[in-house]
């Protein structure tokens, strides 16, 4: 398990918010509570599907995501982001990696407000290995989720930086610090496993 305290203070010393939760429900009830009255763009995220967020948050606020036939220019212009990521380092760094490159587009300017909500899963000791889990277990699991045909997917392994037309790794992104156009970054860790 990661250091959460070391990851809290080293996301704070790069200019992000943050707030830890024991439990996915926790963190749901304070993103429930913090957003209200707002557009609400959603990237695309396993995470935020399985703590049935846009449910919740669609009772007071519009939410646009395209996995429910939200348009994604809309989603990035939004009030509100939510996103999750596919590798965060304990020193800091947020790694994202996107086909359609949406989700990192609007993770890094656009909204007001930016949530990353992160599983433990996640969390890993240093920016390399962040890259790492971004490109050898979040992506070939994702690609594997979406029935590509890559090499990542069929053979389930690792990233083999194929030249597949199905490759849905098109971007990737890093966060060294806050973005400074956003009126509020914030980072939401959560000590379960969530999401790829």
């Amino acid at each position: 398990m990661a250091d959460m305290e070391r990851v809290r203070k080293n996301l704070e010393e790069r200019g992000f918010q943050t707030s830890c939760f024991a439990t996915a429900k926790e963190a749901a009830d304070y993103l429930d509570a913090q957003i209200d009255g707002a557009t609400v763009g959603i990237g695309g995220s396993m995470t935020i599907q399985a703590m049935g967020l846009s449910e919740r948050l669609s009772k007071h606020n519009e939410v646009i995501w395209h996995w429910e036939g939200g348009e994604l220019r809309r989603a990035m212009l939004a009030d509100v982001y939510l996103t999750s990521v596919n590798g965060l380092a304990e020193t800091g760094e947020i790694v994202n990696i996107d086909g359609n490159c949406n989700r990192v587009a609007a993770s890094m300017f656009g909204p007001k407000r930016v949530y990353y909500v992160v599983g433990c899963n996640k969390i890993a000791p240093d920016f390399e290995k962040a890259l790492w889990r971004a490109r050898n277990v979040a992506a070939p699991k994702n690609a594997q989720r979406l029935g590509k045909k890559t090499p990542c997917a069929v053979k389930a392994d690792r990233c083999y930086d194929c030249k597949s037309p199905e490759r849905i790794c098109r971007g990737l992104s890093v966060l060294w610090r806050k973005p400074t156009g956003f009126e509020q970054a914030e980072v939401v860790l959560i000590e379960e496993e969530l999401g790829m």
